[in-house]
């Protein structure tokens, strides 16, 4: 019997960087080894959408333009405002660092700083997918000092030429090598979409 196809959960993720043109650096980290998804990869902080991500106080809201390419991909625009705020709330948790502030009442985050860069849609048979939309900012629009809270290990700032070499999946290779091109002034039209056919791998923009 065939197996059905998982449906892919929605997913936000961060692209910090540091500079411009081709030597910029990233943040990344290192994802556990033991965990059942992506084990022992470098990656971006980022994470899955949760419920509260929905009703979060912010302390800025996207960009329209930004909004606008988000909301294409979801099925209710109060769902494009939640991805940006689970870029950066799940950054704030795995990295320390946080776009907006933090006070008594927890995490407000900025979204005004993000862009809205890249999606990716995991393979139809793999056991965990998601439909992951990833952002880009500025470092120097976040505060905090850099630590880890057990999700990825290793992190540190990487140059993306150095990043190339490190043990990525291919989504994350074509995530780097666009936002390259973003920090190059030389990105193309639309965002693309990574989805899969089998093992083959497309990318369409819109």
């Amino acid at each position: 019997m065939s197996r059905r196809a998982t449906r892919p959960r929605d997913a936000a993720t961060l692209v910090l960087a540091r500079g411009r043109g081709r030597d910029a650096e990233v943040l990344l980290g290192r994802r556990e080894p033991r965990d059942r998804f992506m084990p022992d990869v470098y990656v971006f902080p980022g994470g899955r959408v949760d419920p509260s991500d929905a009703i979060r106080p912010v302390a800025s809201e996207l960009r329209r333009p930004v909004a606008r390419r988000l909301e294409r991909t979801v099925p209710r625009p109060a769902r494009a405002r939640a991805l940006g705020v689970a870029a950066v709330r799940e950054t704030f948790e795995e990295t320390g660092l946080v776009l907006g502030d933090v006070g008594a009442d927890g995490l407000r985050p900025a979204l005004a700083p993000l862009e809205f860069v890249a999606r990716a849609i995991t393979p139809a048979l793999n056991p965990i997918r998601y439909h992951a939309r990833f952002f880009l900012a500025d470092a120097a629009d976040a505060r905090g000092r850099l630590r880890g809270n057990g999700e990825l290990l290793d992190l540190a700032w990487v140059p993306i030429p150095k990043a190339l070499e490190l043990n990525i999946i291919d989504v994350t290779e074509f995530v780097l090598r666009e936002v390259s091109s973003h920090l190059c002034g030389t990105a193309e039209e639309g965002v693309p979409l990574v989805s899969y056919r089998g093992t083959a791998r497309f990318v369409r923009r819109s």
